[in-house]
């Protein structure tokens, strides 16, 4: 969250960001804890009133990971009535030293536009945001209790992708340009959380006609090397 004038910003609008990460076996999601709370929340921020949700959308993802053009969707819009904490909002402003009039704006209901990431964990070098003083990646088994409706939000994010893998998965930076169908394979595992029967995978992956084969990746014996493949 930046700044503290709130008439710079779109009046109780924010987005929040559920950052999943993948290295090739283990799916994480990236978390903020802000200072000397003890509260966790998923990394958003704002809108200013002359940006476009996207480009603050896009500002915050490369602040917090230091990547830019990130596959960024999307998905649902959160409204609830109770989509307010003062007292975590005031303990954090408090902790950061920061005054509370000037900055009670942050402690009203907020809309939140709820939007997603895959990416691969190792390429971010994440940092918190100025309210926070750490940032980390946790296990989906791990992730702790977050503010608000975070939890649900990311429950969400997490739905949905799995939902719609087969159609998103093209989109994200998950694999090398070429990649092989084991390695492929370990991404949609790691997102349903279940195992998959290789030739069953492979036919339905082949059926989706969205990818293109090309030589073998020799690391072995020659009659075991696998193919590789691109998205078309």
């Amino acid at each position: 969250m930046k700044g503290s004038d709130n008439t710079n910003f779109i009046p109780n609008l924010s987005y929040d960001c559920v950052i999943f990460g993948f290295n090739g076996k283990t799916l994480k999601i990236l978390i903020l804890e802000y200072q000397n709370t003890g509260f966790f929340a998923l990394p958003g921020g704002f809108i200013r009133k002359n940006q476009s949700l996207k480009e603050a959308v896009d500002q915050g993802v490369e602040e917090r990971t230091g990547l830019k053009n990130v596959f960024l969707d999307q998905f649902q819009v959160f409204g609830s009535l109770d989509r307010s904490d003062s007292f975590a909002m005031r303990k954090i402003l408090e902790a950061n030293n920061k005054d509370i009039e000037e900055n009670k704006w942050m402690m009203n209901r907020f809309i939140t536009v709820g939007h997603y990431a895959l990416i691969n964990y190792e390429d971010v070098d994440p940092k918190p945001d100025h309210l926070s003083d750490s940032i980390g990646w946790y296990a989906i088994e791990d992730v702790p209790r977050l503010m608000m409706d975070h939890n649900d939000i990311v429950d969400k994010a997490l739905e949905v992708l799995r939902n719609n893998i087969s159609e998103k998965i093209i989109g994200m930076n998950l694999l090398p340009q070429k990649f092989t169908m084991k390695q492929l394979q370990q991404v949609f595992e790691a997102i349903l959380d279940q195992k998959l029967r290789r030739t069953s995978f492979q036919r339905k992956m082949l059926s989706l006609d969205i990818l293109e084969r090309h030589e073998k990746l020799f690391e072995g014996k020659a009659h075991k090397a696998p193919y590789l493949y691109s998205f078309t």
